[in-house]
């Protein structure tokens, strides 16, 4: 494996090697894992074989890989460890190769959403053992939904770059999941108002997930058309314009839902609408637990500090790491929003989560788990003193009480 050469600090020639270079094109089985289950199941189906009835369960691939071998598979690699030094960073930025997994991840996945249209539709399906019950539906439906919310964090990773083809394959890579206007609240609103009570994408110590949700989906929708809506009038136009990002963005969901109902039927609809819902709810549950309970404190000036590692929760995971593009690099990813995946570090001074995305994901479902996990940790982070922890509202008295504390200016207003 070719390594990237360098002078270190000594002045002394070196060669450095990406370990993963290799690992990131499994990132690619996420779009194009329901064909492989497509052939695995046609191979099953050869001679009308007993293991015909282990079939269907691949249709549920997507959330097998979530939830079960992701997670599995994460706790048997361990964590990554590895950081490029910072000689190597111009050049590794430069590398097209880890540019062009990105821009792959689109066609396929479009492949995939086409091809769960059909295979709802099919009339003739004997070549793979007979047409989908509801159950095999659901699970394709699914699928596609891991797809859509994977796909999400795809266009997080384009949509941070300056280049405008990537930012327009950022928002396509949106579409399926319904999620345009992320592509505007994310990049000039949680990164504006991260771990503080005003970001709808931060999650608050004992909130649980499932209050979260609708608090996320609709701050982010609200705050995207305000974020456009000033930018436009600044210009004197009017947000009713496919000049605003979020309306073009929401249009290539409209163009793309229309299209596949179009040529498969009023029957798929339901069913994308499904997957849509299902891709951006994992989306949210990242959100939720990348700054759970964390706050950016207020300066003397009522200004928040800014944004520094001890704000995000890490995983130095390798696995999942490859298949989120780095994403549980998190607190460098804040540090340097335009920074490509491949460069991101893992800092040892930024709090780190007990496991990997693709393992917490699950147990955000569960509010008793995951507050059992979690809270403990937000405490031990801030040395015991709840005064710096970002409190829901709900539960904010009953936790000051507990801990002998009184509500400080910014949490007694939030």
């Amino acid at each position: 494996m070719k390594g990237l050469a360098y002078i270190d600090a000594d002045g002394k020639e070196a060669v450095w090697t990406d370990h993963k270079k290799r690992l990131w094109l499994w990132g690619l089985f996420v779009p194009t894992a329901l064909f492989f289950a497509v052939g695995l199941m046609w191979l099953l189906g050869l001679g009308q074989t007993p293991l015909i009835y282990l079939a269907p369960v691949l249709w549920w691939i997507g959330p097998l890989l979530l939830y079960v071998i992701l997670p599995i598979v994460d706790i048997k690699a361990g964590d990554d460890g590895e950081n490029p030094p910072e000689e190597v960073m111009e050049a590794l930025e430069d590398s097209k190769y880890y540019r062009w997994l990105t821009y792959i991840f689109l066609p396929f996945q479009l492949a995939s959403l086409v091809a769960m249209c059909y295979f709802l539709t099919a009339d003739n399906l004997t070549w793979l053992g007979g047409g989908l019950s509801l159950i095999s539906k659901i699970g394709l439906t699914l699928s596609l939904g891991v797809v859509a919310g994977i796909g999400i964090n795809t266009g997080h990773e384009l949509g941070h770059k300056k280049p405008e083809n990537e930012r327009w394959i950022a928002k396509l890579t949106l579409a399926p999941a319904m999620y345009g206007h992320f592509f505007i609240e994310h990049n000039r609103g949680h990164h504006v108002r991260v771990a503080t009570p005003e970001d709808p994408a931060s999650g608050r110590f004992g909130e649980t997930f499932w209050e979260f949700l609708p608090r996320s989906v609709w701050g982010s929708l609200k705050s995207s058309w305000e974020l456009e809506k000033t930018r436009l009038k600044r210009l004197d136009k009017s947000p009713w314009t496919l000049k605003n990002d979020v309306l073009n963005a929401w249009l290539m969901t409209v163009v793309l839902y229309g299209v596949l109902t179009a040529i498969f039927g009023w029957y798929v609809l339901p069913f994308l609408i499904i997957q849509g819902v299902y891709g951006f709810s994992l989306l949210e549950s990242v959100n939720y637990l990348e700054h759970y309970g964390l706050m950016r404190q207020k300066l003397a000036s009522g200004r928040y500090e800014r944004c520094a590692p001890r704000h995000s929760w890490n995983s130095d995971r390798i696995i999942t790491n490859v298949f989120l593009y780095h994403l549980q690099r998190h607190s460098d990813h804040h540090a340097n929003p335009t920074r490509r995946y491949q460069t991101l570090r893992s800092f040892e001074e930024a709090p780190s989560l007990p496991q990997g995305y693709a393992t917490l994901i699950g147990l955000t479902y569960f509010p008793p788990l995951w507050r059992r996990m979690m809270d403990h940790r937000v405490l031990e982070h801030y040395d015991g003193d709840i005064t710096k922890v970002n409190i829901h509202p709900r539960v904010r008295d009953k936790v000051l009480a507990q801990y002998g504390a009184t509500a400080t200016g910014e949490q007694a207003a939030a």
